[in-house]
């Protein structure tokens, strides 16, 4: 099991980079190059946020894409979102249907539990926090 797709990897560590940049434009193929991603997938992860308000893109010479919000705002849990939809560890689900254990299900519990905490850990990583990190390591 995946917790983080491919597509929301890249796009944390090319909002990591973006972030990293000094807050300027930056173009798909510049960052594509230097996480060495695929430029067409790339671009379209660009596209989906700037579609949902993360990035915003200026055509033309010097066109490119900067963020639209401040690093800080961006979680992990927020991109998970975008890219993967709605977090769900378990959908207790028992030959097509709901489990007919759900109400008493000792690991139903266990599992909302572990799933609550983990959104709240989640929604603590920020992009900031990864080009923090990254500069460290550096």
């Amino acid at each position: 099991m995946k917790i983080i797709t491919r597509d929301t990897d890249y796009a944390i560590r090319a909002l990591a980079c973006v972030a990293g940049s000094g807050g300027g434009v930056v173009t798909v193929k510049e960052i594509s190059e230097k996480l060495d991603i695929p430029r067409p997938f790339l671009r379209k992860i660009f596209q989906v946020l700037n579609q949902k308000g993360v990035l915003t893109s200026s055509k033309g010479r010097g066109g490119g894409f900067s963020l639209a919000l401040d690093p800080s705002k961006i979680s992990v849990f927020t991109l998970m979102e975008i890219f993967q939809g709605p977090f769900c560890l378990n959908e207790h689900l028992f030959k097509g249907g709901m489990c007919p254990m759900v109400k008493v299900c000792f690991l139903k519990r266990k599992l909302d539990r572990m799933e609550k905490d983990l959104i709240r850990e989640l929604k603590r990583v920020s992009i900031s926090d990864m080009v923090r990190k990254d500069t460290k390591r550096g």
